[in-house]
C-alpha cells in the first residue's frame, strides 16, 4: 500500500517549510503570493488531503455534528436531516447522520461513537423512552439538541412540534366530517409523540361532547407502511369497524390505504383516513392523503442552529441560554377524508 502524502513532502517538494505548509492550508492570507501559488501547485500536483482527525486532535473541536433520527426510512425525518445539513454547511460543519431504528440499543451504540469521534454537537430523537442512553451521554459533556421531543425534566435545548395541538386537529376534523367512531392506529405506545397524538386526539372528542370509547387504539410495534398494512387488515376484520382512522404518521396512514384497496374497499367512503407529517408522498398517493404538516425542514435547521450556538458561546462570559422552541402544526386536507357527495351524510 503507498504511503500517504504529507505536509513534510509537500514542503520538501516546494522548497519551503513545514510551516509555510501549514501557513498555506490554515491561514493563506499570511503567505505571499507566490509561495502560495507554489505550494498550492504542489498540493494539487499530489492530490494532498489534509487529516482531518489529526486536526480535531490539536484543536479539540470538530467540524462534524451528529444527527441520530428513529427512521432514516421515514422521509420526515428525511426533511429534518435536509435542515440540519443546510444550517451546518452554512456554518462550515458537516453532518454524520444515523439511524437507530427505534432501537435504544442502537441509540447507546450510535452515541458512543459520535463521543469517540469528539462531534461538535449531537441532535437526537431519542428511541429510548426510559431516557437512560441520553442520561449516559451526559457523561461526555458533548452539548446535544432534542429534535421532535420536548425537553421535559431536563436542561437542554429541544425544538418539537406541538403533538396535542395536531392530534386534536386530525380528530377534530373527522368529527367535524361527520364521524363517531374513529380507530387510531398509533405504533409503539412508548414514543412520546404517540402519547400526545392520542392526548390531542381525546382533546377533539371532549370538546365535541363525545366518550373517550368514540377512539379505538390500534398500536403497532413499528411507524413503517408494512405496520399500517397489518392496522389496516385488522381494522376491516372488526364487526363494528369505524368509519375514520387517525394514523400516527404517513407512512402508516399509506400501509392502511394500501390494506383497504387491496380488500376492494373504498377511500374514503368506506374508511376516511388522516396522517400524520404530510411527507411529500402523501399528495402522490393513489388517494392524496389528508395529514397534520409538521415544519420538519425548519425544524432540523433550528435545531442545528441552538446547537451552533451553544458550541459557539462555550466558555463564554455570558453562558448560552437553553431554549424550547415549540412550532404548530398544520392540517392539509385531501380527498382521503372528504366524503363523495353520494356518500352517506353521517356515517354509520
Amino acid at each position: 500500500m503507498a504511503r500517504s502524502v504529507g505536509i513534510k513532502d509537500i514542503a520538501r517538494a516546494a522548497g519551503v517549510s513545514v510551516g509555510t505548509v501549514s501557513n498555506v492550508i490554515n491561514r493563506p492570507e499570511s503567505v505571499s503570493p507566490q509561495t502560495l501559488a507554489r505550494v498550492q501547485a504542489e498540493i494539487e500536483r499530489v492530490g494532498y488531503v489534509r487529516s482531518e482527525s489529526a486536526r480535531q486532535l490539536r484543536a479539540g473541536r470538530s467540524r462534524m455534528m451528529g444527527l441520530l433520527v428513529l427512521d432514516m426510512g421515514n422521509p420526515f425525518f428525511v426533511d429534518i436531516a435536509r435542515g440540519a445539513e443546510r444550517a451546518a454547511r452554512a456554518a462550515g460543519l458537516g453532518v454524520m447522520v444515523c439511524n437507530s431504528a427505534q432501537s435504544p440499543t442502537e441509540e447507546a451504540e450510535y452515541l458512543s461513537l459520535f463521543a469517540e469521534q469528539r462531534v461538535r454537537g449531537v441532535l437526537l430523537t431519542p428511541a429510548d423512552a426510559t431516557g437512560r442512553t441520553v442520561e449516559d451521554f451526559r457523561r461526555h459533556q458533548i452539548p446535544f439538541v432534542l429534535v421532535d421531543r420536548v425537553a421535559d425534566g431536563s436542561s437542554e435545548c429541544s425544538v418539537s412540534v406541538d403533538d396535542v395541538a395536531g392530534g386534536a386537529l386530525a380528530v377534530g376534523h373527522l368529527i367535524a366530517s361527520g364521524h363517531r367512531s374513529i380507530a387510531y392506529v398509533s405504533g409503539p405506545p412508548s414514543l412520546t409523540q404517540v402519547r400526545d397524538r392520542r392526548t390531542g386526539a381525546h382533546t377533539a372528542l371532549a370538546d365535541a361532547g363525545l366518550a373517550t370509547d368514540a377512539l379505538r387504539e390500534l398500536p403497532t410495534e413499528r411507524l413503517d407502511v408494512a405496520a399500517g398494512r397489518d392496522a389496516g387488515a385488522r381494522l376491516l376484520g372488526l364487526a363494528d369497524r369505524p368509519t375514520a382512522v387517525f394514523c400516527a404518521n404517513d407512512l402508516l396512514a399509506l400501509g392502511v390505504l394500501q390494506a383497504i384497496y387491496d380488500a376492494g374497499k373504498s377511500v374514503p367512503d368506506d374508511l376516511a383516513i388522516v396522517g400524520y407529517d404530510d411527507i411529500e408522498f402523501a399528495a402522490a398517493a393513489a388517494v392524496p392523503l389528508t395529514s397534520v404538516r409538521q415544519p420538519a425542514v425548519t425544524m432540523g435547521a433550528m435545531a442545528a442552529e441552538l446547537l451552533l450556538e451553544e458550541t459557539e458561546t462555550e466558555g463564554a462570559d455570558t453562558p448560552h441560554e437553553h431554549r424550547r422552541v415549540v412550532l404548530q402544526p398544520e392540517l392539509v386536507v385531501r380527498r382521503s377524508s372528504l366524503r363523495s357527495p353520494q356518500s352517506p351524510r353521517h356515517p354509520r
